[in-house]
């Protein structure tokens, strides 16, 4: 497997993930073991020391992860530089134990948290610097979440209009009860809302007006801070960062593997507009949907998942593959054709795709790596 790897590289993608209301996943068990002990205890020590250092307390991941604690919001500065960390002590690991390198991917890209990972993975910023920019911004985000919900918006018929959605976010915070905006587009039906006080009841409330029927909103019930909507506008977020992000050592290179970006929904790091982008990252909708389509229209054969307990990225990529596998009902794709769209009648959005997003056929052909299951799976004995 080792050597299938390294040899798929080539068509492989590096895909990080961000926060999430949990951030150990499997750290535990990977520093217990003795050939990772070292470079693990490296990562996470830096973590902690960068973390100490801009918020002013003892930290030390070390203990907190051979402990087995979990972070929680109120230890958000913890879980940033946990998630990093260990995304960053997963890849060397990878290097040094297996020579399969980060830089011969073809593609990375990373959601939230994640594409911060994916720069500094890229050699763009050196881990010490970038990861001092989302911990200077961290109580800040952190108060900002006390009272905001997250609304998962989805639908069983058609294609959600983004617009629309953005309409009525801007007709509710207009009505100043609080602000409400688009955090995420995880597919075409399924978009992330994030709103402070009674508005995504109020946005439930007001969306037969403007989308379609069979759209619901479903509430999730975990706190998050609101990065990537506007309500970060209120504490000057993005400005503060953007001027952290100028005068931060290095960002003068592309990255070592080009980077799809979640702000813009294309590759578009360069040489030196990654301080830009980082700082658009702040306040834009993660583009998620583009990045899984690029995965599969650009010839990725392998995604590899970096970080503790991957989820949204490898549940989005398996419902695709899910949805595929049922509407065409095991079609190959040499009878591609009419008729089998004549057959896509319980999934209207992915009907209205696959014609012209012939792609997406590709998802079931994708090959998945959890990254942390796999190291242990062939950790050195």
């Amino acid at each position: 497997m080792t050597n299938d790897l390294q040899q798929r590289l080539a068509a492989t993608a590096f895909a990080f993930r961000g926060y999430n209301v949990t951030n150990l996943g499997r750290s535990t068990e990977l520093l217990a073991q003795p050939a990772y002990q070292a470079t693990i205890e490296r990562f996470l020590n830096e973590g902690s020391a960068i973390c100490s250092d801009v918020i002013g307390q003892p930290v030390d991941l070390v203990a907190r992860v051979r402990r087995g604690e979990e972070t929680s919001l109120s230890s958000y500065p913890e879980a940033v530089s946990l998630v990093i960390a260990m995304e960053m002590a997963q890849l060397s690991l990878l290097a040094e134990h297996f020579d399969v390198r980060y830089a011969r991917a073809k593609l990375a890209y990373g959601y939230s948290l994640g594409e911060l990972a994916a720069v500094i993975a890229g050699g763009v910023f050196e881990m010490r610097d970038a990861l001092r920019v989302p911990l200077a911004m961290a109580s800040d985000c952190v108060a900002l979440a006390d009272g905001v919900t997250m609304g998962v918006l989805f639908s069983r018929g058609a294609l959600l209009a983004i617009e629309d959605i953005q309409r009525l976010c801007v007709r509710i915070s207009a009505e100043g009860q609080g602000a409400i905006g688009i955090s995420s587009q995880l597919s075409p039906n399924t978009v992330l809302l994030l709103g402070q006080a009674s508005t995504i009841d109020r946005f439930s409330e007001l969306m037969s007006d403007l989308l379609p029927e069979r759209v619901y909103l479903r509430k999730n019930h975990d706190a998050w801070p609101p990065l990537h909507t506007p309500l970060v506008w209120q504490r000057n977020i993005p400005n503060r960062a953007g001027v952290l992000l100028q005068t931060l050592p290095g960002g003068l290179k592309k990255p070592d593997v080009p980077i799809f970006s979640l702000v813009t929904g294309k590759r578009s790091y360069n040489d030196f507009n990654a301080r830009e982008l980082l700082t658009r990252w702040v306040d834009h909708p993660q583009r998620l949907w583009d990045a899984v389509y690029e995965t599969l229209a650009s010839g990725i054969e392998v995604v590899i998942h970096v970080g503790p307990d991957p989820n949204l990225i490898p549940a989005t990529f398996h419902r695709l593959t899910d949805n595929v596998k049922a509407q065409l009902a095991c079609k190959s794709l040499g009878s591609f054709g009419r008729r089998a769209i004549s057959h896509v009648v319980r999934r209207p959005w992915l009907s209205g795709l696959l014609p012209s997003r012939s792609a997406l056929l590709r998802a079931p052909h994708v090959t998945h790596i959890i990254l942390e299951d796999w190291l242990l799976e062939h950790a050195p004995r």
